[in-house]
């Protein structure tokens, strides 16, 4: 009898962890991340002049070109955090440099959830890496967005989170139900206070062999440069810092104010 339990608690243990997020703490260090991306002038650095609770932080810095058309990434990566049907808490604290430029429409992409669904069945339109949550500033407008469902005729929702003030720490907590019908689910606190609650939106692509994992990469991605095909004002240099980044399946666990 005592056998036959543990064999069949071992069968359930598998599909108990399916929607469980890793949970990871990164105080402000590159060691700890799979890898970082920094395309054409940009910079990805671990700096100790600079931080929200202890004593180092990421800083990352773009730099616009007239003559470059690729891409202006500056992040950090780490893999695998969720697939469709997973459910988590992702955190981070974030600085904008205390002279960034709020004038102007362009979107700067601080964090974001990116797969590479080249090989998928459902891709037809025959894109590789492709992102559901983005959250960006826009202004001096916290933005995020949910997207999914059939990833080349996807369903796509904006969402404003909070003001943003250069110079001062941000403090952003995301809790999401990734699902690829209407029945995922965004909840964000900004600073410690409930900024955004929907309920009954798509949040991630169809996937029915959980087959593709996304990963979170945080950072600098002036996508607007790029898509915009030029830039807007005259701050053709952007930085900001990320520190206390935490994923996890409780609000504690990714609250970058949590001690």
């Amino acid at each position: 009898m005592f056998t036959s339990k543990i064999a069949a608690l071992a069968l359930l243990v598998p599909s108990i962890l399916v929607s469980a997020t890793p949970v990871f703490k990164n105080h402000g260090t590159v060691a700890e991340w799979d890898g970082t991306n920094h395309e054409h002038k940009g910079t990805v650095n671990q700096v100790d002049n600079v931080s929200y609770e202890s004593d180092t932080s990421i800083k990352v810095i773009q730099v616009y070109d007239p003559s470059y058309t690729g891409r202006y990434h500056s992040e950090v990566f780490k893999r695998d955090i969720y697939r469709v049907g997973d459910e988590g808490f992702y955190g981070f604290a974030f600085r904008l440099h205390s002279e960034w430029d709020t004038s102007g429409s362009q979107s700067y992409n601080i964090a974001q959830f990116i797969s590479n669904l080249k090989d998928n069945p459902d891709n037809t339109c025959g894109d590789d890496f492709i992102p559901s949550m983005m959250m960006w500033v826009e202004g001096n407008q916290l933005m995020i967005r949910s997207k999914g469902g059939n990833m080349c005729k996807s369903t796509l929702k904006k969402f404003t989170v909070g003001t943003v003030k250069p110079g001062n720490w941000h403090r952003v907590v995301l809790q999401a139900k990734w699902r690829s019908d209407s029945t995922g689910y965004y909840k964000v606190w900004f600073d410690g206070q409930e900024a955004l609650e929907q309920s009954n939106i798509i949040t991630t692509y169809r996937d029915s062999q959980k087959k593709y994992g996304f990963q979170f990469s945080a950072g600098l991605y002036a996508n607007s440069w790029h898509d915009d095909k030029h830039m807007e004002g005259t701050q053709g240099t952007r930085q900001l810092w990320i520190d206390e980044v935490g994923f996890g399946n409780t609000y504690e666990e990714a609250d970058p104010g949590a001690k």
